[in-house]
């Protein structure tokens, strides 16, 4: 599994790059908190409909327990995704290194 360090992903972010960021909990989780610039992605179907085999995606979800990030990792690279990274401190991790989140929670946890 290609794994990306949150520090790696940061500077991504703050740099720009082309990539699509997708976390892979449900619509509630994502409503309450997620990266910035994140598509929800909670299902197959979704990600046939939102990804395409030739992006950059770097896929998370909650914390490194988490399984539905790894499960969608496998997902996507058997099914012919071949750039694609897991972030797999998540959200927790995000948040403990107090970097932005949005969301209806985000501005709770940031207080």
């Amino acid at each position: 599994m290609d794994l990306i360090s949150r520090d790696e992903l940061k500077a991504k972010l703050d740099a720009g790059d082309d990539f699509k960021l997708v976390m892979t909990l449900s619509e509630w989780a994502f409503r309450a908190k997620h990266i910035p610039g994140s598509l929800n992605i909670d299902n197959p179907t979704k990600a046939a409909d939102l990804l395409n085999p030739a992006d950059e995606i770097v896929i998370y979800c909650s914390d490194e327990n988490c399984p539905a990030s790894k499960f969608a990792f496998q997902l996507l690279t058997t099914n012919g995704f071949e750039h694609v990274r897991r972030y797999a401190g998540g959200i927790a991790d995000w948040e403990a290194a107090g970097f932005p989140l949005e969301g209806e929670w985000a501005e709770e946890s940031a207080g």
